[in-house]
């Protein structure tokens, strides 16, 4: 079994920065893909980014590429989530998900993931 835990969220103005973490216990996760998707109120949830096991690829939204990086550090069994310039249109819950090694399907999908945390709210309001 894996948790996953969001930690990092706030209030923060426009323009401004701050990094999510997710952390996670569990042995798979090392070898699993990573993924961060995020909701507002009223809307469905959405992709943000991802990154393979290794770190060597990683996937974004177009509305987030450019001002948000993806990264992971396998050793301490954490995910992060810099995100760069945000937006009022930023403000949602961030959700952090893991796919199982083996799972086939886009990254971009949230239904390719196994395992998810509670979520971090980002509210960016001036």
């Amino acid at each position: 079994q894996v948790q996953l835990v969001e930690s990092g969220g706030g209030l923060v103005q426009p323009g401004d920065s701050l990094r999510v973490s997710c952390a996670a216990s569990g042995r798979t996760f090392s070898a699993g893909a990573m993924g961060w998707f995020r909701q507002s109120p009223g809307k469905t949830r959405e992709f943000v980014a991802a990154i393979t096991w290794s770190g060597g690829s990683t996937y974004y939204a177009d509305s987030v590429k450019g001002r948000f990086t993806i990264s992971r550090d396998n050793a301490k069994n954490m995910a992060y989530l810099q995100m760069n310039n945000l937006k009022p249109e930023d403000t949602a819950v961030y959700y952090c998900a893991l796919r199982l090694p083996g799972s086939s399907g886009s990254p971009y999908r949230g239904a390719t993931y196994n395992y998810w945390g509670q979520g971090t709210q980002v509210t960016v309001s001036s």
